[in-house]
């Protein structure tokens, strides 16, 4: 891969920037850039331009770290820095800064390089973590389709040649997959008018139009003492620039005449179908819109009722086993026939599965099962729904699929036909089958979100409800408050008694969100409410915490800062562990923010935390925060801190109020970016 392309001489260009990396522009594009022995950006990519925003003028000559890596992992990149000039490769999934200020996770390596002067420097090559994943998930859904359908199916390049044929098309041909590779179609299957076919795919191409249901008749090895005929299209493949890499061609074998034909139609809407569902079912994480999605592509496409019915105990795995064992619950059905006992058949609605009932069979085993005009009466489970039975005569046939996802059986789908309408055949049942196995993943899908949700919630409203303590010398309070919604943090402040009418004032931050976070936060939470009861003192409740963290792992990182309160001595004792200054207001009207070095963050086997001794007499005021107060992508660290400092102008009104205003104040005018944690205590006069 030639990463030096003349794009970097081009006139306009400023030196050492580096061109695209050929075609994976398009496809997946690859970030480069070096830097020398300082750590200074000497050669910039156009990829890494289009990924990062950073124009090449705007980065060429200056510090990566300053420009390139978030400030929370500033160490981290020193430390992979201080490796990778050691001659070590580097490779992993990291954050770098856009232009526009959030964060970009990609897929790294990082590689030694020397740099102009022959020092040793670092090659850093990127792609966007999202684009890796989307690449993935595409080329799997491809996979699926070339092995899976039964219509044969071949891709082809700009010179007709074939590039891959899949085993339907191959058993058509009667040449195996491999030996069409290469080849055009007049060489493979002289017995056809290919010359016919092959003018019609160049005009596909030349015009960027499909052809649809175009006719080829003739011989081939498959069944060489015998004419058949075939269904083709084509349709022209373009990449993301519109640029016509090929085309795309299906075969249907349509042979048998006018069932034939009409088995092709069949095909291609089915085709279309599954096309469609991949857009339709599963737009949300909600369970019961994604079954309701399903329901809405079944009927009345290939069913004239659908009823999704899932276990009670997958929805609801907390509920005692007794009381939900066998029972479903209708979560989404469509009953168009008006003859239909709708108020019997609304979703919401939960009935014990009897025992030996087709229900009961079709979840046991796992496996579908059909049922035709005279089993149709084995789906009533109420002996006394009259108006039911009478429905179900006028049914023709039916069909119960077991809703499966990752091994587990989730409920069933109950799909129906009128008599006046074709039974479910062979067909049919596979293509509900599969639209029903999608569906169930993206139930399970959604079912686990929505179990994990509100297991964060949960965990979050545990952690953060508790009121703080009436101490010694002190008044108290704190907010906290999520970025999201629908989502939990690591951040978190406490207050504990201590020995001698003193108390531990702590707030503290762990990178990340999630559910994962949340339990970090309660295991340090748990730990400095441990520790605290000790009498540890803060540098040391620091080193401890920070070897908590590291234990976690070597991802975990948390910021903190730990105070003593003493009231005999009017002061407090601070130790910081990479976290925002607190600031002091002082009754007289000075607001200052603690200086000196704000320690390493926890996780980062940090031993040196130093402690501040900050007098704190009557009416004075400390302010313990994290850095979702003061910090956002519109405004720099010291424009917050001095936004800060002006809220406490009128520090003398009641603390919850002043707490409030604080909040008002600085995140008013903005939307909350980061969760935010406020812890405010004042010394009382006399």
């Amino acid at each position: 891969m030639d990463t030096h392309q003349s794009a970097g001489d081009a006139p306009g260009q400023p030196p050492g920037v580096v061109g695209y990396a050929g075609v994976l522009r398009e496809l997946l594009p690859i970030a480069l850039w070096r830097e020398d022995a300082e750590g200074h950006v000497v050669e910039w990519s156009l990829a890494a331009r289009d990924l990062l925003g950073h124009q090449p003028e705007d980065v060429l000559g200056r510090p990566a770290s300053r420009v390139l890596v978030p400030d929370a992992n500033r160490d981290l990149a020193q430390r992979l820095t201080r490796r990778v000039r050691a001659g070590e490769t580097v490779v992993g999934t990291l954050p770098v800064r856009h232009r526009d200020g959030h964060d970009v996770t990609m897929e790294m390596w990082i590689v030694p390089a020397t740099d102009p002067q022959g020092r040793p420097g670092t090659l850093l090559i990127a792609v966007e973590t999202s684009e890796v994943l989307h690449m993935r998930d595409s080329l799997a859904a491809l996979e699926s389709l070339f092995t899976q359908s039964p219509i044969g199916l071949a891709t082809l390049g700009p010179d007709l040649r074939f590039l891959r044929v899949n085993d339907a098309l191959a058993r058509m041909n009667g040449v195996s997959a491999a030996e069409h590779l290469g080849k055009r179609l007049t060489e493979v299957v002289p017995g056809v008018n290919a010359a016919a076919l092959e003018s019609m795919m160049r005009q596909v191409l030349d015009r960027g139009a499909p052809v649809v249901d175009a006719r080829r008749t003739g011989r081939t090895a498959a069944d060489p003492d015998r004419d058949r005929t075939w269904s083709c299209s084509y349709a022209p493949l373009l990449d993301n620039a519109g640029r016509r890499l090929g085309l795309i061609a299906s075969l249907i074998d349509i042979t048998e005449g006018q069932q034939a034909h009409a088995d092709a139609e069949r095909a291609r809407r089915r085709f279309a179908l599954l096309a469609e569902a991949g857009t339709r079912i599963g737009t949300t994480l909600d369970l019961r819109q994604t079954a309701e999605e399903m329901v809405q592509l079944l009927v009345p496409q290939l069913a004239d009722s659908a009823d999704v019915q899932l276990l009670e105990e997958v929805l609801e795995p907390d509920e005692a086993a007794a009381s939900t064992r066998g029972v479903v619950r209708r979560v989404a059905a469509a009953f168009p026939d008006p003859s239909a006992p709708t108020a019997k058949l609304t979703a919401g609605m939960r009935f014990q599965i009897p025992l030996g009932s087709v229900y009961e069979r079709v979840i046991a085993d796992g496996r579908p099962m059909n049922l035709y005009q005279s089993d149709i009466p084995a789906l009533i489970t109420d002996p006394h729904a009259d108006r039911l039975r009478a429905y179900l005569t006028s049914l023709g046939s039916a069909r119960l699929i077991p809703l499966v996802a990752r091994g587990k059986v989730l409920g069933a789908v109950v799909v129906t036909r009128q008599r006046s309408r074709e039974p479910f055949d062979e067909q049919d049942c596979v293509l509900v089958d599969e639209l029903v196995a999608r569906a169930a993943l993206n139930i399970d899908n959604a079912r686990m979100y929505t179990t994990q949700r509100e297991a964060a919630l949960t965990l979050r409203r545990s952690l953060t409800n508790s009121a703080l303590p009436a101490v010694t010398g002190l008044e108290l309070t704190g907010r906290y408050l999520p970025a999201s919604d629908h989502d939990v943090g690591g951040d978190w402040f406490d207050a504990i008694s201590l020995p001698d009418g003193r108390t531990g004032l702590v707030i503290g931050d762990v990178m990340g969100h999630g559910i994962h976070s949340a339990a970090v936060m309660g295991q340090l939470r748990t730990a400095v409410r441990t520790l605290a009861r000790h009498d540890v003192s803060p540098a040391r409740m620091l080193r401890s915490l920070d070897a908590v963290v590291t234990d976690l792992g070597e991802d975990e990182m948390a910021t903190c800062v730990y105070a003593v309160h003493d009231p005999a001595a009017a002061e407090c004792v601070i130790a910081r562990a990479g976290h925002p200054p607190p600031a002091v207001a002082t009754a007289g009207g000075d607001v200052t923010f603690l200086g000196g070095s704000p320690g390493v963050p926890l996780g980062t086997g940090g031993r040196d935390f130093r402690t501040q001794r900050v007098p704190l007499p009557p009416g004075s005021l400390l302010v313990l925060y994290t850095d979702g107060l003061i910090e956002a992508r519109d405004r720099d660290l010291d424009e917050g801190l001095e936004q800060l400092a002006r809220a406490l102008v009128h520090r003398e009104q009641p603390l919850e109020a002043l707490c409030d205003g604080i909040l008002e104040q600085l995140l008013a005018a903005r939307p909350v970016q980061d969760d935010v944690a406020v812890l405010l205590a004042r010394t009382r006069r006399g």
